[in-house]
């Protein structure tokens, strides 16, 4: 790979830690909000009732099936519901709260800060995301992720979500990059893997999860530091 002069990454759960960050506002929340006292489950029940009614909504947005504004409106009350907690109220109030609170919490992913200083010498950084512009541009800003990009596009901005290869496009363009010159690197195979390779760009696929999805030409990795054996 030794063309390569552009790195693109993904920031949700490839760079800054979503789901260690969201973990740390939620019970932040369902400790102000006193939820376990009156309603009688505890944190550590309610935690897979949201994990998996946002992730499984973000899975409808990035496939075209629901709105940000759906997702806002229906993630907690789901999750709520699901474990058995009728108070559309608290949902509101979640979520109205939980697009602030998380932003209090900068963990990134292990082994991120040691990869972009040894990359940010050799080539040039950017970012694409999925994710809410109002809070990815705080969670850009406010960690120690600042200042290592040169540019950051948001899919709000465009209202074209990944996999669409117009995403892809706009950051080349965006960047004054070649693809045959650019890399792209995340955690989710449809949005950031196929995404990629549809629009033409290399990429290499970190499965965090285990998630053992491949294809002939995409490299994976299951930790950061494995990425210096590519780059």
């Amino acid at each position: 790979m030794n063309t390569i002069k552009h790195v693109f990454f993904d920031l949700d759960n490839t760079l800054w830690d979503f789901r260690k960050n969201a973990k740390f506002a939620l019970a932040e929340l369902y400790i102000k909000y006193d939820v376990e006292t009156k309603h009688g489950f505890s944190f550590d029940e309610f935690h897979p009732y949201y994990h998996q009614s946002n992730e499984g909504l973000w899975a409808q947005i990035r496939d075209k099936e629901i709105t940000k504004e759906e997702l806002r409106a229906r993630r907690f009350k789901q999750a709520f519901d699901n474990l058995g907690i009728d108070d559309d109220e608290l949902a509101a109030i979640f979520e109205e709260e939980y697009m602030e609170t998380i932003t209090n919490y900068n963990e990134v992913v292990d082994g991120a800060m040691e990869l972009l200083d040894y990359l940010k010498p050799k080539y040039s950084l950017h970012i694409i995301t999925n994710g809410f512009i109002e809070v990815s541009k705080r969670k850009i800003e406010s960690s120690i992720l600042n200042g290592y990009f040169q540019t950051v596009t948001y899919a709000d901005e465009l209202k074209i979500l990944k996999p669409d290869p117009r995403i892809f496009s706009h950051a080349i363009g965006k960047s004054e990059a070649k693809k045959e010159e650019s890399i792209y690197i995340g955690d989710d195979w449809i949005a950031d893997v196929v995404g990629s390779k549809k629009f033409g760009m290399s990429s290499i696929f970190f499965d965090r999860l285990n998630d053992n999805f491949s294809m002939d030409d995409v490299p994976t990795i299951t930790h950061l530091d494995e990425l210096k054996n590519y780059l």
